[in-house]
């Protein structure tokens, strides 16, 4: 009997490598129905809310999602653009950036897709698109420069999730923080220089964080640990003074305690300490959002400007500067070493 013939292979190539760059997401329009769908989504991830399912579904769903969709829709509508939400808009110019960045630094197939953790272009679809290129080596980099398991951790659950059925999977790195990365420090410190430069220096610069349940932290989540780090690191860059910069966190939810100080609490009080001009920056944002375009810049400027300030200013995020598209390109070459060859 002959021999069976083996399976027919392709002709090996040169393996790619992919790189999925990943931000949160947004909602597909400022509607009541597509805000009340994101948010659906994101509250119900369990690293966003750990609470147990049976007591959490009818508290989202009988309550939240009945009332907030209404006051974030109304909010998202006084940021869109024409080109849709600020966010995507600027991660698809981030991602078209690095991938050129890419390019020229090392000359290598890379192929930079970007995906949302919530919404669209799903984590699914970028690994789709990018095993559909021949990328068998995928680099995760989440868009979170500080790690927290609500955010980092939650896009490592949605890739492993859109893998979980697939019959070859790709070799995986994923990018944790970098929240003491040198580049990207370096970009915050250029932007708020080159801010100053063209509008002179406040009283006080406020450095604004994302907020997290302060259990999530008691549990082991390094996250305010890495934002005061990245906070001094980047004082110490502007060579501020103590008393000229503070960090203080925002966004937070519901009634249990959150990472304090409140940025909300601290813009109403410095007036009363003598402070009438202020300056804030986001440096846990990779790019502007609803939460440094709508709350930052604008509901916490009106605050500040009730509470008797006289001058409030919004730094923008890092966004598509060449510096930040440096910096990432940067952190991808130091994840792919080994991966890649110089052509």
């Amino acid at each position: 009997m002959e021999a069976p013939s083996e399976i027919p292979q392709p002709h090996p190539t040169a393996p790619r490598l992919g790189v999925l760059l990943v931000n949160l997401g947004t909602p597909a329009s400022p509607s009541r129905r597509d805000v009340r769908r994101y948010l659906a989504e994101f509250l119900w991830d369990r690293r966003v809310v750990d609470l147990p399912r049976p007591l959490w579904w009818p508290v989202l769903h009988g309550i939240i999602l009945r009332v907030r969709p209404a006051r974030s829709a109304a909010a998202y509508r006084r940021i869109w653009t024409p080109e849709g939400s600020p966010l995507l808009a600027i991660s698809r110019r981030q991602r078209e950036a690095l991938q050129d960045a890419l390019r020229r630094r090392r000359g290598m197939p890379a192929d930079v897709v970007l995906a949302m953790r919530y919404g669209e272009p799903s984590v699914g679809a970028g690994l789709r698109a990018l095993r559909r290129v021949g990328a068998h080596r995928v680099l995760v980099l989440p868009l979170y420069p500080q790690y927290s398991a609500t955010t980092t951790a939650s896009v490592f659950d949605a890739v492993a999730a859109a893998l979980r059925a697939e019959r070859r999977l790709p070799e995986l790195r994923f990018v944790n923080d970098y929240h003491d990365h040198g580049p990207y420090l370096d970009a915050l410190a250029a932007s708020v220089r080159e801010y100053w430069a063209r509008h002179g220096r406040a009283d006080r610069l406020v450095l604004s964080f994302h907020g997290i349940p302060e259990r999530y932290a008691r549990a082991g989540d390094p996250y305010p640990r890495q934002c005061r780090s990245t906070a001094r690191a980047l004082a110490a860059r502007l060579e501020l003074e103590p008393d000229q910069w503070i960090l203080s966190f925002q966004s937070r939810m519901g009634r249990e305690p959150w990472l304090g100080p409140y940025t909300d609490q601290v813009l109403r009080s410095l007036p009363g300490q003598g402070v009438r001009r202020v300056q804030v920056i986001c440096p846990g944002f990779a790019a502007d959002c609803l939460e440094t375009l709508e709350e930052i810049a604008l509901e916490d400027r009106d605050e500040f400007l009730k509470a008797g300030g006289e001058s409030y200013e919004y730094i923008a995020c890092l966004n598509d500067r060449p510096d930040h598209v440096e910096a990432l390109a940067g952190l991808v070459e130091e994840h792919a070493r080994g991966w890649i060859q110089p052509s």
